[in-house]
């Protein structure tokens, strides 16, 4: 009966058997979680900062992260000398559809599309082309002054049997009046 009593009391003992093997087991349990975070901690901090003292704070990297999206730019409509010709606009924004007929655009050069359009006159095309009309966006999708579209109207329109005049550039303000 002793040797059943010492084989049940065997088999209900755990893997620490003497006091040297449950002191390292205690150390084991305190000193590996720390050194597991330590390493955790060491592994995180390791990433880019965006904090004081890194790069983030430049002036470089400010200057480029409230750089403005956009900028308006005034042009003084009487300078002739950046106002570009009606072929030179027709080619830059209006060969893309009118050259191939696209979206229903009227064919550079077919007089018979063209007629009734022309019949309208210069200032419905203008209207037209300022506005949009169908699938064409306002100036037909470009940047370009009221006076630029004008002579690319009149460049096109001529090209289709219209005998429009091209615009003319405002002439320059007249000095101020003497006080």
């Amino acid at each position: 009966m002793s040797d059943t009593q010492h084989d049940a009391h065997e088999a209900h003992t755990g893997p620490i058997k003497t006091p040297k093997q449950l002191v390292w087991a205690v150390v084991a349990s305190f000193v590996v979680p720390i050194i597991a975070i330590i390493l955790l901690v060491n592994y995180v901090a390791m990433g880019d900062k965006t904090g004081a003292g890194s790069r983030a704070m430049d002036a470089e990297a400010v200057a480029q992260r409230i750089a403005p999206v956009g900028k308006v730019e005034l042009r003084d409509a009487s300078d002739t000398a950046t106002l570009k010709g009606g072929e030179e606009v027709y080619k830059a924004a209006c060969t893309a559809c009118h050259s191939v007929g696209a979206a229903g655009a009227p064919k550079t050069g077919d007089a018979a599309a063209w007629a009734p359009r022309i019949k309208t006159g210069y200032d419905a095309l203008l209207n037209s082309a300022l506005k949009g009309k169908g699938a064409m966006g306002a100036q037909g999708g470009g940047d370009y002054s009221d006076l630029e579209i004008g002579r690319a109207v009149v460049y096109l329109a001529n090209q289709s049997g219209a005998k429009f005049e091209e615009p003319k550039a405002p002439a320059a303000a007249a000095s101020a009046p003497a006080k």
